[in-house]
């Protein structure tokens, strides 16, 4: 889960990065003599830095190094994770998906790379950069349906290349197999876009993962 998988991103390359946050941080044992500064690891450019190039780590992932795409299944249903931005609904295929994680504060970094990349999270001691989906897919995520008053964000925690990657949702509805023969193909739909599925009184727009993650490979590097 992501705990390794996110230890392995902060020990590729030559020289590992020292998480010191979790050693003599503020999820350790608080012995930093730079605590009483800046408080909090969050504010401390040692913490910064390790972040900044946690992303340069990403950068250089080679299309060797990453591994292949699931295939798309054609003659079963699908197992698909249905969400919410805005008042657009979209469904992505639970392969690409590690966890659906409560809502978590985003530290934003100096020099930003792209407009997607908010910054990063803190996930159980690791840093994963996280990413704007609704800037990806050019959603305006500012209008909500009324109902979504009762909803609650969640960030999907994404198995991308190089390692794990959060992406912040308006609403989860769930995990569910969406029967292929329900797909109608529209060749004018928005980018990333396999398919349009009308489900449950919903129009819901079937996202294609390889696009995806090639987007956020690219909103990385």
């Amino acid at each position: 889960m992501i705990d390794s998988d996110s230890a392995g991103v902060l020990a590729q390359g030559d020289e590992a990065i020292d998480d010191c946050w979790n050693r003599i941080g503020v999820r350790g044992d608080k012995q930093c003599p730079l605590l009483a500064r800046h408080i909090h690891c969050r504010n401390c450019e040692v913490y910064a830095a390790a972040a900044t190039r946690l992303l340069d780590r990403y950068a250089l992932m080679t299309d060797e190094q990453a591994p292949a795409p699931a295939e798309v299944a054609s003659a079963t249903g699908r197992s698909m994770l249905l969400l919410r931005l805005g008042e657009e609904w979209l469904a992505l295929a639970t392969a690409s998906l590690a966890e659906i994680a409560p809502t978590q504060t985003v530290h934003a970094l100096p020099h930003q790379r792209s407009r997607a990349l908010q910054g990063v999270v803190n996930v159980r001691g690791a840093l994963v950069p996280c990413l704007s989906l609704a800037q990806l897919l050019e959603i305006d995520a500012s209008a909500a349906p009324e109902r979504a008053t009762r909803s609650l964000p969640r960030m999907l925690i994404l198995a991308a290349d190089g390692g794990p990657v959060v992406l912040p949702v308006d609403e989860v509805d769930g995990i569910h197999r969406l029967d292929p023969t329900r797909l109608s193909t529209d060749p004018s739909s928005a980018a990333f876009t396999l398919a349009v599925l009308h489900w449950r009184g919903r129009s819901v727009r079937v996202l294609d993962e390889r696009q995806l993650m090639a987007a956020v490979k690219r909103s990385l590097s």
